[in-house]
């Protein structure tokens, strides 16, 4: 999966931070991508922020993306 990640879709700037692999939750916290992970580890997904507006994206990592047709708790708009 590629995505555009530069520049900032809001303001434009180039000045953009990546983390990756971040959990989407479980435990004592919300659960984001429900029905994405495997069994007792949730999906992952990379966060960008933008340094100069605050922007902050989460991109679900491919193998969460490929759940996706096959999720139950999930349904195309």
């Amino acid at each position: 999966m590629t995505v555009e990640i530069k520049p900032c879709p809001n303001c434009t700037s180039t000045n953009l931070y990546k983390t990756e692999r971040i959990s989407a939750g479980g435990g004592y916290a919300p659960y984001y991508l429900p029905g994405l992970g495997k069994f007792l580890s949730s999906a992952k997904f990379d966060v960008v922020v933008c340094a100069d507006c605050g922007l902050t994206r989460f991109f679900a990592r491919e193998d969460a993306c490929m759940r996706l047709k096959k999720s139950t708790q999930w349904r195309r708009i």
